[in-house]
């Protein structure tokens, strides 16, 4: 079981908040489709012939992409790789791409699953986040998607924003309830630097959500979602049952997976390794027959590490069973000695024997909880 994840990395203007890898010059997409193929065939075999389940178009803003690019990296892929007949393939969308011509497309090549970029149902938050669409599109992505076959659909939102009151998040929450959708990731606002709220912050014109704002908002999210059956799978994710998204939980249960393009990253169980985060640079080496990547081979310590920071972060939580295999007694004895004081505090808990799982109450600071139970 593997996955594979595209980076199309273009968008038509800058979110003030994002910090992926991204590029205004959308005249390079023609070239930069004939490179990505070129890596394509070149990794075609990174992924040793395991059975690929999952395809995922990120970004960027892949909705730049026309119909026949698309068709060009989807055979490609099919070519190269083989993908299970249910493979779930996800289309990152913005909504003000999402008219109807554009997604029928979508499914005629493939595409059964989208992510549209919602990210609130409010035009002055919108405006304040620097997004193309208004609420209004946003709606109607929704509508014509349903409309072209589209059955699994999940929306983007933000809280934890400046000025976000409680009146608006709580009307958020319940227009999206309204759109029915099968999947829901919501995140918290984080101001990165090199982004324009970056900046903002650095001048003194921004000031983060403080604490208390930040737990009632995210109080809030969990407490409508789940009783309105949406199961909370991983601190930032909701779904309907049985329609998580299945990438996302591979990158967290340690499925290799290979990353395409500017800026992906790839994992083959050993090793990491990351594309430079240039596209001029990147179609330059790649047609010169060069993959332009760092690696770092992964020790026992850093695999122990990424599969606590991913596995308490969702509802499976950690496997101590698979602890002590993978790994070791020592190890195993180590997370248990120090996961006691937070099952004292409420804050973490043992279910079936095994398995360590974050509360409701512990979410709040699994950051802090993961911490203590890395190996230093």
């Amino acid at each position: 079981m593997a996955g594979i994840y595209i980076h199309i990395p273009f968008c038509r203007s800058r979110c003030h908040y994002c910090d992926f890898y991204k590029t205004l010059d959308t005249g390079l997409a023609e070239n930069f489709i004939e490179s990505l193929l070129l890596e394509t065939e070149t990794q075609k075999n990174y992924l040793d012939n395991e059975f690929v389940e999952t395809i995922y178009f990120g970004g960027g803003t892949p909705s730049v992409l026309g119909h026949k690019q698309i068709r060009k990296i989807m055979k490609k892929i099919y070519d190269s790789f083989d993908i299970s007949k249910e493979a779930e393939i996800t289309f990152e969308i913005n909504p003000d791409d999402a008219g109807s011509f554009y997604l029928n497309g979508l499914a005629r090549e493939g595409i059964n699953r989208l992510s549209i970029g919602v990210q609130s149902w409010d035009d002055n938050i919108l405006k304040f986040l620097n997004r193309r669409h208004t609420s209004e599109q946003a709606a109607r992505s929704i509508s014509d998607a349903r409309k072209s076959g589209f059955n699994n659909i999940s929306i983007d939102l933000i809280y934890g924003i400046p000025d976000l009151s409680e009146k608006v998040w709580q009307s958020t929450l319940e227009n999206t309830l309204k759109k029915d959708v099968e999947h829901i990731s919501a995140y918290h606002l984080t101001i990165e630097q090199n982004t324009r709220f970056g900046n903002m912050k650095e001048q003194g014109r921004l000031q983060e959500v403080n604490e208390d704002i930040s737990e009632k908002q995210f109080k809030k999210l969990v407490n409508i979602l789940v009783n309105k059956g949406y199961l909370h799978y991983e601190i930032s994710n909701f779904s309907k049952e049985g329609l998580f998204s299945k990438h996302n939980a591979n990158y967290w249960k340690q499925v290799k997976y290979l990353g395409l393009g500017p800026s992906a990253h790839s994992y083959n169980g050993y090793s990491r390794q990351w594309n430079i985060a240039d596209t001029e640079k990147y179609q330059t080496s790649i047609n010169s027959g060069i993959i332009p990547f760092d690696s770092e081979e992964i020790n026992e310590k850093t695999k122990y590490n990424e599969y606590i920071m991913t596995s308490l972060r969702t509802m499976w939580g950690i496997d101590l069973e698979y602890i002590e295999e993978i790994f070791n007694k020592e190890i195993h004895d180590f997370i248990v000695n120090n996961a006691t004081r937070f099952i004292n505090y409420g804050m973490l808990e043992k279910k079936d024997k095994k398995y360590l799982v974050l509360t409701n109450q512990g979410m709040m600071i699994s950051d802090n909880i993961i911490r203590e139970l890395i190996m230093p």
